[in-house]
């Protein structure tokens, strides 16, 4: 025991201090586009408490508009309709972990900073209270924007809906500068999505039917009466409406499969055919790749190990002019972010494990690509620790896929920090930036992130595969992903920490009492652990959420078995805290309710509340204090370096 103590003492004090505000800084841009004549960039700038949005002049930078929502706010989407105009769909964000809910706010702006104005909403996005509350307000619109109309300069598509649960939304044609909605059509769905055809005809819809199913719908032209393609209750399985070729013929479709990754699909809206044009062995889509402005798709990128994208037609403009750009860029993601109305100028954004984010513009004219933006300058990707991905089995067979980063200059038997993700349901990690990891491996720890089942990118049947299985099969694949870890000799069995956020610090607990003896220390970052009272806060929001919570969750009679606030005896090692006073999504009580299990158990955990944050700590003061903590915790438990 001495020699280990000295050895992990050695450790931590052969690292130099990790300077932890470099990681916090947030970005300088989050999301830029060029205007359509390519005289102005907008791009979104995150301050520490809301997010900004402001356009400049490409000619000089100066800086010509800005809007933001006010404190908690967030930019849910923004397009730029016409020359001159942009459209901005305000969101709320509660907390830096909270996924930001669109408000139904739209607001119009003109590159000048002249034209200001709300077009569309009721919901203020600054508003305070309880947000799943004024979500049952059946006197809230909510609207969400479409299609913007490249043809049309001065209307825009957007779908209007209430916050109740009112089965009909309908889509309007919107007048960018007043506002005035033109009703166009409408759906007998909840929260559905629409795709419009190059005219500007509304002709799939997708949404919700009771019970939580999904349900697709076609019709031939705006006079046609909607008919089903798909219906999840009795097809089994989603499908989802991704746009129109040029000429209106094909539709083309985001099919879940019985086994295995979605698939994009081509259906003749003609002769009913349906024709598979890409899919990927391994992960779903990640998004959809369009030609210019037009909303017609040409291809797709996967978040593969390392990620890529493939077209329809490998021959295409669009295929030649990514390849392009990818043979520039070896080993790094490329998305083109927008493009002028004449394609000659194309924005794009260049990013990797170790690159936060370059833009660069690219003139097709002259074949040049120059810089223009960057998200971090001040951090140098020769610097950062690499990330791989790593594939496993589970104890049942399952194939688990994660990634690995390591310590630049690294060898074996490292400290570790596995680092399961939040949500769980449709979230997955991916092998980008995380700025999070990094500040880990700077520190001198191996971080292990594995997608267990539950998690998104892989296929619907993967992600059923953690219906119910919360502290059960989806908490073994995180163990059985740590002790491959130790098998291939990367991490030292004496020293690895369980760390997470939201439902990620529900598996550190639960990581900690199933597995005593494998996790050295435990740290719950704005964590739920009292399933019961998770069941009781959701099923009072709705009997949709109450009937989620039972297929996904499980059965409220059971839930008190694996909750960690009832399995507090048998954790053994040192417990770190941290929560947020005003978090809805995970309220502080799970937190102090885990405190007061673990005390009772002779355990007292080290604790961190702050009573203004939420679902997450937004302050930079806070957010530092957190990673302080977060480094001298688990140097003194497992090694490495702590902050300076």
């Amino acid at each position: 025991m001495w020699l280990a103590c000295l050895a992990m003492g050695w450790a931590a004090s052969a690292r130099a201090q990790v300077d932890v505000d470099r990681y916090l800084q947030p970005d300088t841009y989050d999301q830029i586009r060029i205007s359509p004549t390519g005289a102005y960039y907008a791009a979104t700038v995150e301050l520490p408490d809301r997010t900004v949005l402001w356009i400049s002049r490409r000619a000089d930078g100066k800086v010509t508009a800005k809007a933001t929502a006010g404190p908690h706010s967030a930019v849910a989407d923004f397009r730029w309709v016409g020359d001159q105009r942009v459209i901005i769909a305000w969101a709320r964000k509660d907390g830096p972990l909270e996924k930001p809910v669109a408000t139904g706010e739209l607001f119009g702006l003109n590159a000048d900073g002249s034209g200001a104005r709300k077009l569309v909403g009721n919901l203020d996005p600054s508003v305070q209270g309880d947000f799943v509350v004024l979500l049952n307000d059946s006197s809230l619109q909510f609207a969400e924007l479409i299609d913007t109309l490249p043809r049309d300069a001065e209307h825009v598509l957007v779908a209007i809906s209430s916050y109740s649960i009112n089965p009909i939304t309908r889509v309007a044609r919107m007048d960018v500068n007043s506002g005035r909605l033109t009703t166009v059509a409408s759906a007998p769905l909840r929260r559905a999505r629409f795709a419009a055809d190059a005219e500007g005809v509304v002709r799939l819809a997708e949404g919700e039917v009771k019970g939580n199913f999904s349900q697709l719908l076609y019709r031939a032209d705006d006079k046609a009466a909607w008919r089903t393609l798909n219906d999840e209750r009795t097809s089994g399985h989603a499908e989802r409406p991704v746009g129109f070729s040029a000429d209106g013929r094909t539709a083309f479709l985001e099919v879940e499969q019985a086994a295995g990754p979605d698939a994009i699909v081509a259906f003749d809206t003609a002769t009913g055919q349906r024709t598979e044009v890409l899919r990927d062995q391994r992960v779903d889509p990640d998004h959809i790749l369009y030609s210019g402005s037009d909303y017609v798709p040409v291809g797709a990128a996967f978040m593969s190990d390392p990620p890529r994208t493939a077209f329809f037609d490998v021959n295409s403009r669009d295929a030649v002019v990514q390849r392009s750009l990818e043979a520039a860029f070896p080993g790094q993601s490329v998305t083109i972010t927008s493009r002028t109305a004449d394609g000659q100028l194309v924005l794009f954004a260049v990013s990797s494990d170790r690159n936060p984010g370059d833009f660069y513009l690219y003139d097709r004219k002259t074949k040049a690509a120059v810089g223009v933006f960057s998200r971090r300058l001040w951090l140098d990707p020769a610097q950062m620790a690499a990330t791989r991905g790593v594939e496993l089995q589970a104890r049942d067979g399952v194939v688990l896929h994660g990634y690995l980063t390591l310590p630049k200059g690294a060898g074996t038997g490292l400290p570790m920090v596995v680092l399961p993700h939040g949500g769980p349901f449709g979230i997955a990690d991916s092998p980008g930036f995380d700025e999070e990891v990094q500040l880990l491996a700077d520190a001198g720890y191996a971080v292990l992130r594995v997608n267990f089942r539950g998690s998104g990118n892989y296929g619907r049947a993967f992600e059923s595969l953690g219906a119910r299985q919360w502290g059960a099969r989806m908490q073994d694949d995180v163990t059985d992903a740590t002790r491959w870890a130790i098998a291939q000799k990367i991490a030292d069995p004496q020293r690895i920490c369980i760390y997470g956020a939201s439902y990620g610090g529900y598996a550190a607990m639960m990581g900690m009492a199933r597995e005593p003896d494998l996790y050295r220390c435990g740290v719950g970052y704005v964590g739920v652990y009292d399933l019961p009272m998770m069941y009781r806060d959701d099923a009072a929001k709705g009997a949709d959420l109450e009937t989620w919570f039972r297929d996904w969750v499980g059965d409220p009679d059971t839930l008190a078995a694996v909750s960690p606030t009832q399995l507090a005896a048998r954790i053994k090692h040192p417990v770190l805290l941290a929560a947020g006073g005003q978090d809805t999504r995970a309220p502080i009580e799970h937190s102090r309710r885990m405190e007061r299990a673990l005390e009772a158990a002779g355990n007292a955990p080290e604790t961190l509340y702050f009573p203004t944050e939420g679902h997450g700590f937004y302050t930079e003061e806070h957010r530092r204090a957190f990673y302080v903590k977060l480094l001298d915790f688990l140097s003194r438990n497992i090694g490495g370096a702590k902050a300076k």
